[in-house]
């Protein structure tokens, strides 16, 4: 298991502010063929390799419903995820119009980048060891953010947390929501999929 533990990190201020620590890392991908997956057989004694839960995708997604018209703005927060995962997001647009919120269908109402494969197993990494350290107070991850299927939910408040974007005012910060989605068929096989991965989750 990938150790996620304080003392992994160095405070770097008051607002409680954290670093990784030089210390070695091993892929995710590598650590899943080579801890994870004997981890998970012993524990949950699968028959058959396939049967193993992995990581199928991660999801992120951000809600621009009420930004729409502000083009500048969008195209800021299109950018910032790009750069935080490698790929252009695609636009989410409304199914149906709703009168009372002023929607029409079709309308853009938020940006969607899923990854997979080697850009998933990147984006990861960098969330674990780099991301939420930075996060400010953070002290790990709940598991009511776990749902049943085992897949995990995690809001993020500010996407400066990662390192490859940056912000001139308060105004440039916005917050999106990340969804990793496993194969696990249950909320235990899941949890443990996730922790034994790295993932800094409380129990």
């Amino acid at each position: 298991m990938l150790e996620i533990r304080e003392n992994n990190f160095k405070k770097l201020d008051s607002n409680h502010s954290y670093k990784l620590n030089e210390i070695p890392m091993s892929t995710i991908k590598e650590q899943y063929k080579k801890k994870v997956i004997p981890a998970m057989k012993d524990k949950f004694s699968y028959k058959n390799i396939m049967a193993i839960p992995k990581i199928e995708k991660v999801v992120l997604n951000v809600g621009i419903g009420k930004i729409v018209k502000e083009e500048k703005m969008v195209e800021k927060i299109r950018n910032d995820i790009a750069k935080i995962t490698g790929q252009i997001p695609a636009f989410r647009k409304a199914k149906k119009s709703i009168a009372g919120f002023k929607l029409r269908e079709g309308t853009n109402v938020g940006l969607i980048a899923t990854l997979r494969g080697k850009r998933m197993y990147d984006f990861i990494e960098r969330l674990i060891f780099v991301a939420l350290p930075r996060s400010r107070d953070f002290r790990g991850i709940s598991a009511e953010s776990l749902d049943n299927s085992g897949n995990l939910n995690i809001g993020i408040k500010e996407q400066n947390i990662f390192p490859e974007v940056s912000y001139e005012s308060s105004r440039d910060i916005f917050g999106f929501q990340i969804t990793v989605t496993t194969t696990a068929k249950t909320k235990e096989e899941g949890l443990e999929l996730l922790k034994q991965i790295g993932f800094p989750i409380k129990t």
